[in-house]
């Protein structure tokens, strides 16, 4: 073995010396470089007992099928504008009032645009109206050849 400091060959046993913050194993002549290593006794933890806590129940996480029944009104940009003139509000102040742009109500009003969940509660909760419907199973039914729903069902395709 050698001496990680001189790099002499140890023929006595070799001293264990902490030399700034490295811990190095060293023979007699370099020994009084650092500080002898102490050997480390493991610091047992006491851990408090916890607490048992009240458990409440969890909330259900909606999957994206609840979101399916809901399907926003056709009639959403009327809906949007009669209750902001209702009010007397100009587009901006509707905007200032939940905090989006005035182009972005704009949009909706001239139905450029569909008002994302976020902004539609925003709008749902200020105007004091109801944007979305529930779709009911019958209207899921109309289908002839009983083969259930397909994508093409669930999808409202928009052509410009």
């Amino acid at each position: 073995m050698q001496c990680e400091i001189c790099g002499e060959d140890i023929r006595e046993s070799p001293f264990k010396v902490i030399i700034d913050g490295s811990e190095l194993t060293v023979c007699t002549k370099c020994s009084h470089y650092g500080a002898p290593a102490s050997k480390r006794v493991p610091v047992s933890r006491k851990v408090s007992p916890v607490q048992p806590t009240s458990v409440r129940p969890r909330r259900t996480q909606r999957t994206g099928f609840e979101k399916l029944a809901e399907e926003i009104m056709d009639n959403y940009d009327q809906i949007i504008r009669e209750a902001r003139e209702k009010r007397g509000w100009t587009p901006e102040q509707l905007a200032a009032q939940i905090k989006e742009k005035a182009t972005l109500i704009r949009k909706f009003e001239r139905r450029e645009l569909v008002p994302e969940d976020s902004v539609r509660e925003k709008l749902e909760r200020i105007l004091e109206v109801k944007l979305i419907e529930k779709i009911s199973d019958d209207d899921w039914k109309g289908d002839k050849l009983h083969r259930g729903t397909t994508l093409g069902d669930i999808v409202n395709i928009k052509r410009k």
